[in-house]
């Protein structure tokens, strides 16, 4: 005959946890004894054992009693359905893990390693901080559009990295956005002749038609406006680069015929 702090002890629980069980009706209550003591029979010995090792197996407590009563097959058929559950629920732990990991690597939340690498490129390239968050931002939106073609723009953003006038671009960028009391900042003709220039190129050479996501205006959209909330200035250089024949900033569209 044990107390009740003797059977906690042995089938290592807490006396809160026997008493809890006593509550919801899974362990039932000895009677007291003459002295007022309830003591307990190896049989609640045994069931306490069984119940503590289904609850460290992760059975729900409102399901440990039917458990205990069923039969063989239906005890086994019991045990395969919380496997199973145990097995979706590590699979969204992990899920949940791998996205924190995420979250702790800045860069890589919502984005495919190949942006990743593109982004890290422009960082040796020296092009600022600022620019890259910039640049991951719209990524970020893309791949959310178009999560099985974002990779498939990479390479070509990388080709585009050999380009001198690219590179300069991104440096010249860097410089005006990091210098927050610039104003009209004379780069800006720099930079609209940079981008300009380089969108001649591609008009040239039948490189600037993004295929079907080209006639995606959402995303689009969106890509211009993220430009100017994180810079006003991005309308100024909109501007200048109406006046060089070009309209947009995501996506340049020759505006009309430059005469001469």
């Amino acid at each position: 005959m044990l107390t009740i702090g003797q059977l906690a002890a042995y089938a290592g629980v807490t006396v809160r946890a026997v008493r809890h069980y006593h509550q919801i009706g899974l362990l039932p209550e000895p009677e007291r004894d003459a002295s007022g003591y309830r003591r307990y029979r190896a049989a609640a010995v045994v069931s306490l054992i069984k119940i503590r090792t289904l609850a460290d197996a992760g059975v729900p407590l409102s399901r440990i009693a039917q458990m205990l009563d069923a039969e063989a097959a239906a005890f086994a058929e019991a045990v395969q359905r919380i496997d199973s559950h145990l097995r979706d629920e590590i699979e969204r732990l992990e899920t949940s893990r791998r996205q924190i990991a995420q979250l702790a690597a800045g860069d890589a939340l919502a984005l495919p390693p190949e942006v990743i690498a593109y982004l890290d490129r422009l960082r040796e390239l020296g092009v600022s901080e600022r620019m890259v968050e910039g640049e991951r931002d719209g990524w970020i939106l893309l791949a959310a559009r178009w999560p099985d073609r974002v990779r498939e723009f990479i390479p070509g953003k990388f080709a585009q990295l050999d380009d001198p006038h690219v590179v300069r671009l991104y440096r010249v960028l860097s410089e005006i956005f990091d210098d927050d009391d610039a104003g009209d900042d004379p780069r800006l003709e720099e930079a609209a002749d940079l981008m300009a220039g380089l969108a001649e190129q591609a008009y040239a050479c039948g490189e600037n038609s993004l295929g079907e996501e080209a006639y995606d205006d959402l995303p689009h959209d969106l890509l211009d406006t993220l430009a100017v909330e994180a810079d006003p200035r991005v309308e100024r250089l909109v501007a200048l680069l109406r006046e060089r024949g070009w309209g947009g900033w995501n996506r340049m569209e020759r505006l009309a015929e430059r005469p001469g």
